[in-house]
């Protein structure tokens, strides 16, 4: 009996470690809608928790555009269409921009707070 239960310890532990560490030091994945139009962005929210952030983003548009943030971009994104973008945000502030020949500059950037 007592040799059952070491081998249970020995189980949780190498459970445990293979979780890295513990199943609820997890941090949830945060979701962001994003409305992107001629020329401007629309986020669902102005700040986000660190971590994995996926980012939605709805051209309601009549131009094709992209959206860029914490280093990965989207591919183009044509008017009605949606795509998904997943990053890693760490705490500061986080600008995101639509990287298509000044659209930036026409208003398409902005920064999402990253607590």
């Amino acid at each position: 009996m007592r040799q059952l239960r070491v081998w249970i310890v020995l189980g949780v532990f190498v459970l445990a470690t293979a979780l890295g560490g513990s199943a609820l030091a997890a941090r949830p994945t945060t979701s962001v809608s994003v409305k992107a139009s001629d020329f401007k962005f629309a986020l669902s929210t102005k700040s986000v928790k660190a971590g994995k952030v996926i980012f939605t983003i709805k051209n309601a548009g009549k131009l094709p555009h992209d959206f860029k943030i914490g280093g990965k971009k989207t591919p183009l994104i044509k008017p009605g269409k949606s795509a998904k973008l997943t990053v890693t945000l760490k705490k500061g502030k986080a600008a995101y921009l639509c990287t298509v020949a000044g659209h930036a500059a026409a208003g398409m950037k902005g920064t999402l707070t990253v607590k």
